[in-house]
């Protein structure tokens, strides 16, 4: 017998949806995460992104690989001065979207499992200056 993905178990494409938007209203609002995106005034294709990759990740349509290719998510983030600042505010407003989401408690263990080892390895400075 299969073991239902999270994905599946969250209610798929929808909650990622949701929880990606949630996640980026608290972005929108804060200044050390804005000034990180090359466009800080459209955050649509920021938003699309994210809501792929974790449908894949969690057991989804593929959609982000068939689009982009292979994650990459180190390099494709080295271009940005991610310091345990910005690390923490991510953290910050990704950890708040999950709470307030519908997922079962085990999901949302999963899910918060997953974003503070991922942020740690996004982290690319070891404070939050700007490179040089």
């Amino acid at each position: 017998m299969n073991e239902a993905t999270l994905y599946d178990r969250v209610g798929g494409m929808p909650y990622f949806e949701r929880l990606v938007d949630r996640f980026y209203e608290g972005v929108e609002a804060d200044p050390v995460l804005r000034a990180l995106y090359p466009e800080p005034a459209d955050l649509a294709g920021a938003r699309r992104r994210l809501t792929l990759f974790l449908v894949q990740y969690w057991g989804g349509p593929r959609t982000y690989l068939e689009e982009r290719g292979h994650p990459r998510l180190r390099a494709r983030h080295f271009p940005f001065a991610i310091g345990e600042l910005a690390r923490d505010r991510w953290l910050l407003h990704m950890r708040a979207a999950i709470e307030e989401s519908d997922a079962p408690e085990d999901a949302r263990a999963q899910l918060h499992a997953y974003i503070t080892l991922a942020a740690e390895a996004m982290r690319n400075r070891e404070d939050d200056a700007q490179p040089a």
